[in-house]
């Protein structure tokens, strides 16, 4: 700075020149509003938005900044690797505004099988597990995260439109800033059946479904953390995906029966969340379906612990594998999101 400074006293002539000359180096931030990925200061990145309402402005290295509105309505943007990695650390820091339901978190994609994942660090109005079976949790960076499993049914992908699963680790205690241990929650995904394929790309996403925000974030890749390592003790086994034989015997099907509850668990102009509770009679059952009668113009978006037959009007809702068994008297739920209103929707249960 000091020889700088003298540069401009006794060579102005020449430290003008030179002084542009530094600045023509310099990387100007790149703003994207229409939905593309590619790589940026070294990072990959990933803009996708519903409609129009957002932007992203990317800095150097993995820095970016978003802000959306309620006419993007659903947006997903950020940075970090193509391919990702299942067992690196990751660390970054910034900042992150929610109104409404938002998600910030290290958002990925596998193949074979194709599985969306989410690690979320923070949200809004809405936890993204609400509705859904937690399958176990995991203790690491500092908090516990409970990890679910949804499915998505013909819904778009990075392959095109097929059905797949969604996992994720929701932290208990919320944060913006800090490290995730991949490794960590890849372990006790495993420990729970859920099993990752080959990773595609991974960005530590800002995410906003209906709602309007900012972020700030500045990602970048830590050392390698170990998967070699058994799950932490905190991890809850998910039930087998093979139900065995119960010791007592069945009873006939036709005393077998379950009842269903529909509840709105939140809703806002344009779209809700909703719960169904499923209840085993007086017998256990090992498998159930529900009618689900939606009102019209109501339409789900994503259902997870079931299967769905359409995803409007009268729409049959089957068990998955882990949620199918239920004791006698007890009970179990799935749940799904969707546009339109859920006032007013009926169920009905059938064992199966």
């Amino acid at each position: 700075m000091l020889r700088r400074l003298r540069g401009w006293v006794l060579l102005p002539f020449l430290a003008i020149p030179l002084f542009f000359l530094g600045m023509s180096g310099a990387s100007a931030d790149t703003t994207v509003t229409s939905n593309s990925t590619g790589t940026n200061n070294g990072y990959f990145y990933s803009f996708w938005q519903q409609a129009s309402g957002g932007s992203m402005t990317m800095g150097n290295g993995g820095q970016y900044s978003a802000t959306w509105n309620q006419g993007a309505q659903n947006i997903v943007v950020g940075k970090g690797w193509k391919p990702g990695s299942l067992s690196h650390t990751v660390s970054y820091s910034g900042s992150f505004n929610c109104n409404g339901n938002c998600y910030l978190s290290l958002y990925g994609w596998t193949t074979n099988p194709l599985v969306e994942y989410y690690i979320v660090d923070s949200y809004g109005s809405y936890n993204p597990s609400s509705g859904a079976t937690r399958l176990g949790s995991v203790t690491t960076d500092g908090s516990t995260y409970d990890i679910y499993r949804t499915q998505r049914v013909n819904q778009p992908s990075i392959i095109g439109t097929a059905t797949f699963y969604q996992y994720w680790s929701v932290r208990q205690s919320k944060r913006i800033g800090g490290t995730i241990n991949v490794g960590a929650h890849v372990n006790a995904w495993k420990s729970t059946g859920l099993t990752l394929g080959t990773p595609d790309y991974q960005i530590l996403a800002t995410e906003g479904y209906q709602s309007s925000g900012s972020s700030n974030i500045t990602v970048n890749e830590g050392s390698p953390s170990s998967t070699s390592n058994p799950p932490p003790s905190s991890t809850t086994p998910r039930p087998s995906t093979t139900t065995p034989p119960p010791t007592t015997s069945t009873p006939p099907s036709g005393s077998r029966s379950c009842s269903a509850a529909y509840s709105l668990a939140s809703s806002w102009n344009g779209g809700f969340v909703a719960n169904v509770n499923v209840t085993a009679g007086s017998s256990a059952i090992s498998g159930w379906k529900v009618a689900l009668n939606l009102p019209s113009g109501a339409t789900i978006t994503q259902l997870w612990s079931g299967t769905q037959s359409a995803n409007s009007g009268n729409v049959t809702v089957s068990n998955v594998n882990y949620n199918g068994s239920v004791g006698a008297g007890q009970t179990t739920n799935f749940g799904f999101q969707g546009t339109g209103s859920g006032a007013g929707a009926t169920v009905s249960c059938t064992a199966t």
